[in-house]
Order: structure tokens, then C-alpha cells, then sequence
């Protein structure tokens, strides 16, 4: 029920003002350009506050707008808090105004707005610059960027993306597009949720060619591009020896011999039949499971990349756990770029190289990520596909690449593969460094 009495009312117009206010000057999505408030609805205790919108103009839609309004919730009213001077702040839900009188209100409010501009003095205008300068005419004035920092939990790690732009709420918004996207990749990627698209593949991928999507059809390929570069190195359908090693859902244990060689019989790509036309995919036999691994988290950055150079930034910076960083343009003050460095396997305190990452990415694969020891022998959960055992001789490898799929890939296919393979064969293009068990850390020679 709306709050009774004159203070209930009175709360309900500010928080209708000042949200507009906010809009105004402290949000620059442009799909929030066309939103006016034109009513707030407080509930009796005032810790709720339905707020009804309209969408100026004809170009907008009330659903994306709904949408927008929803991403930007919490910094609205972090930035209501600010001003509002009451003991508490209302959780804020917004709802379309389906009442043409809300239009007329607008209207009204908006001519009043235009009116009292009109009489305020010049010297006053300009104090009052924030309010009713254009946004051509703050960019002219060059204000220092806004920093927004924010986290997710998603997909066995925690995302995290550093964005700067000129104002915090449309920052809000779009790291929240992207935290979105990296929740849609988790429900197509996640071998743990039975109703992903990959685990229905693993379910009944051995049968009849299964019908998949575009998306997923062109990541299979991609997948199967790096098994065959690699040599075998990189296997998407190593999840077998992932779960007879312990290291799906824990954290490992030595298996038998013989467990590994009948967990290897449904290792290899070369099981993947894949036809980009239908699409559809299909095992050649049954006990071929996909184990996307790393190369998911990869595929999760750049899609995280591509939503906030959609939603306008340019400079921002996404990491993935401690696994793989995504850095687009630079952050003020630092042309160079984004400061990044390369931890010392032996010392997680230690550093062995610094880096400027600027429109690139970085992977890291190591053994002390997750491993267990046994008479003072330690097991990755790096495997070699070939093998069936855990790859050895290396401690971790770190790739530079254009996109975080191909540095997540290339990771993996390089720790297992070794220094003196990727001396020889490894792609150009990329940038690899490696720390070994014996023999200390380098970069290994680009190619020409």
C-alpha cells in the first residue's frame, strides 16, 4: 500500500525528482535517454518503492527499457541514498506507466522544468552547471573518468571487469550486460548443469547426429582447429580422464593403471563428427563426453568483451579467476596500457615478468592451480590427452593472444606439448612463456 500522510507523499515526489535528476546527469546509457518518471508508489514502512516510467519517443521500447532500469537498480539507489534524508532507502522496482495521465504528467513536469530555467540568472545557470549542461558540454570540459569495479560468480570462478567511462551508472549497466552474458555461457557450457546444451550433448551426442546451436557448432570447430594445430595437445573431450583422475568435482586422486587406458578408449577428437551446415554434432562411440575446461572461461571473456564494446567503452579491463585477462584500450593516465603481471609458480607473492596488456589477452596455465601430491610426487590436472597421465616438466605457461579463446587453448596445448614443440610449431602470432621444472622461466623466441 503507498504511505499515508503528507511525509509518505512528500518522500514519494522527492524520490520521483531526484531519480529524474540522476538520469539526467549522473546516467549516460542511451537507452535511459528516453525514460521519464513519472510516478513513485511507497509502500507503508517506505523500505519499497514502485516506480512507474514512460518511454519518450517512439523508438523505445518499454521492455529494453525495463531491462536497462533493472541493470541499473543498485547504483540508483546507492545514489538516491546520498540524497535523500531518511533512515532508510527504498529497494526501487519499476514498472511501464499504462496511465496516459502519467504522460500528461511528464509533460507538465518537464514544461515547468523548461520554465524555471528560463528565469534563473546566468551567473546561477553556470553554478548550477551539472544540472542543466548538455552532454556535449561536459565532454568539452574533458571531467576525469569515472572508475566502476564490480565481481560475478559464475562458471567455477569469479569474473571481474574495471571499466572506465564518464559516468558510473551507465558503467553500471553495461558490466552488468556482460555479467549477464557470462551467465548465458555458463548455461550453455557448464558440465555440471544437466540442462545446458553441452551436457544434452553428452547425454545423447553418441546416436543420431544431435541438432545444436549456431554458437555451439562454431566453438566445436574452433575446438577441433586447436586439437588438430596442436597435435593432439588441446582435447575438448578429455573429460573421461578428468573424471577417473578425480579432478572433476574434486581435487584429485592417483587412479589404477587400467582405469586410465579404459578411460583413454573415449579420448580423442578425431571422435567428433561435426556438420556445420545442420548444425549437429555426433560420437563416433559411446563414453565421448566434452569437457570445455579453461577454453569455456575464455569463450566467456570475449563475449563479456564484445557486450561492453556494444554498450560504448573502450577501456576495460576483464579477468577471469586467476586464469585468464582480457584488456581493452588503457586506463587513464597509463598509455601503455593495463598492468598485468606473471606470478612466480614457486611464490604467489613473487613476480617473474610485468606486462602492458592493450587489446590482447593473457592465459596463465600452472600446476600449483590444482593438484595433489602422493609419496612426494605432485599430479596436475593438466592431462595429456595422449597419454592419459598428467603432463609433466612444465610448472606453468602463459600466452599472449588477440582473443581469450585462443590464449585459454593454447595454454593448455603448450603445457602439455612443451617448450621445444612450441619453438617449432606453435602458431604465430602468439607470444609464450614458460616456467619449467628445471631450467627457470623465459619467453621463447617469436617467429619471423
Amino acid at each position: 500500500m503507498p504511505a499515508k500522510g503528507t511525509r509518505g507523499e512528500r518522500i514519494a515526489e522527492q524520490i520521483q525528482r531526484d531519480l529524474s535528476d540522476i538520469l539526467a546527469t549522473e546516467v549516460t546509457d542511451p537507452r535511459l535517454e528516453a525514460v521519464a518518471i513519472t510516478r513513485v508508489l511507497l509502500s507503508g514502512d517506505r523500505k519499497n518503492a514502485k516506480v512507474l516510467f514512460l518511454a519518450k519517443g517512439k523508438g523505445a521500447s518499454e521492455r529494453d527499457l525495463s531491462v536497462a532500469l533493472r541493470h541499473a537498480a543498485d547504483f540508483l539507489r546507492v545514489e538516491l541514498a546520498q540524497r535523500l534524508q531518511t533512515r532508510v532507502t527504498p529497494h526501487l522496482v519499476f514498472y511501464p506507466d499504462r496511465d496516459q495521465k502519467g504522460f500528461e504528467r511528464i509533460e507538465t513536469l518537464l514544461a515547468r522544468l523548461k520554465k524555471r530555467a528560463k528565469k534563473i540568472p546566468l551567473p546561477l545557470i553556470l553554478i548550477l552547471g551539472f544540472s542543466f549542461a548538455s552532454a556535449a558540454g561536459l565532454r568539452a570540459n574533458k571531467l576525469p573518468l569515472e572508475r566502476y569495479e564490480a565481481s560475478v560468480s559464475s562458471m567455477g570462478t569469479v569474473f571481474t571487469v574495471v571499466a572506465y567511462g564518464e559516468k558510473k551508472g551507465f558503467l553500471a549497466s553495461a558490466v552488468q550486460l556482460a555479467f549477464d552474458e557470462s551467465g548465458r555461457i555458463d548455461q550453455l557450457l557448464s558440465n555440471y548443469k544437466p540442462e545446458s546444451e553441452l551436457s544434452r550433448i553428452n547425454a545423447n551426442g553418441a546416436g543420431q547426429p544431435l541438432v545444436i546451436s549456431k554458437e555451439m557448432a562454431e566453438l566445436l570447430r574452433n575446438s577441433l582447429n586447436y586439437s588438430r594445430q596442436s597435435e593432439g595437445g588441446f582435447d575438448i573431450t578429455v573429460g573421461p580422464l578428468m573424471k577417473v583422475w578425480g579432478f572433476y568435482r574434486g581435487s584429485g586422486k592417483l587412479p589404477s593403471s587400467s582405469a586410465v587406458d579404459q578411460s583413454r578408449k573415449f579420448v580423442g577428437y578425431q571422435n567428433i563428427e561435426l556438420d556445420l551446415d545442420g548444425p549437429s554434432v555426433r560420437f563416433r562411440r559411446s563414453g565421448v563426453e566434452l569437457d570445455p575446461g579453461g577454453i569455456g572461461k575464455g569463450y566467456a571473456v570475449d563475449r563479456m568483451a564484445a557486450t561492453l564494446r556494444r554498450a560504448g567503452l573502450g577501456s576495460f579491463l576483464i579477468s577471469a579467476g586467476t586464469s585468464s585477462i582480457y584488456a581493452s584500450g588503457h586506463p587513464p593516465q597509463e598509455t601503455r596500457g593495463w598492468h598485468v603481471r606473471i606470478r612466480d609458480p614457486a611464490d604467489s607473492g613473487a613476480t617473474v615478468e610485468d606486462l602492458y596488456l592493450k587489446d590482447q589477452s593473457l592465459s596463465t596455465s600452472g600446476a600449483y592451480e590444482k593438484f595433489f601430491e602422493l609419496e612426494g610426487k605432485t599430479y596436475s590436472h593438466i592431462m595429456d590427452p595422449r597419454t592419459g597421465w598428467p603432463a609433466s616438466g612444465v610448472v606453468s605457461v602463459s600466452v599472449l593472444a588477440g582473443k581469450t579463446l585462443d590464449s585459454e587453448a593454447w595454454t593448455t596445448a603448450l603445457f602439455v606439448n612443451g617448450p621445444k614443440w612450441a619453438t617449432a610449431r606453435r602458431p604465430a602470432g602468439l607470444r609464450i612463456h614458460f616456467c619449467l621444472a628445471v631450467g627457470g622461466c623465459a619467453w621463447i623466441p617469436q617467429r619471423e
